[in-house]
């Protein structure tokens, strides 16, 4: 399983930054997007992922995410019914912010200070 590219989007009229990844998403091609969303996260009080292209997704996707949610508040953005799944089956959903579109993402209030 490889994944096809991590993009960093900035200037969104909010300038929440936006990771988009592609593919499927397990241990073994993970570390990439782990160093880029720990680098969004550490200069920004909110960062999403786009997970519109997110295929599949194992419980080191939910360690990462919820790695980066201690550190700012993270948003998950148009998950695919896969990684839906995974985010309810293990009551992550209860932890993570997810919308159903980027848009809602961006406009969100912040929950935390």
């Amino acid at each position: 399983m490889t994944m096809e590219r991590h993009s960093a989007v900035d200037g969104l009229p909010s300038g929440i930054p936006v990771v988009a990844p592609q593919g499927d998403l397990d241990i073994e091609n993970l570390e990439p997007l782990a160093r880029q969303l720990r680098a969004a996260a550490a200069g920004s009080p909110c960062l999403i992922i786009d997970a519109a292209e997110v295929t599949f997704g194992d419980s080191s996707l939910l360690r990462v995410l919820l790695e980066v949610q201690r550190v700012t508040e993270l948003r998950v953005a148009r998950p695919q019914p896969a990684v839906r799944r995974l985010i309810e089956l293990v009551g992550f959903d209860r932890v993570l912010q997810v919308y159903p579109t980027l848009e809602a993402a961006r406009t969100a209030p912040l929950t935390r200070p």
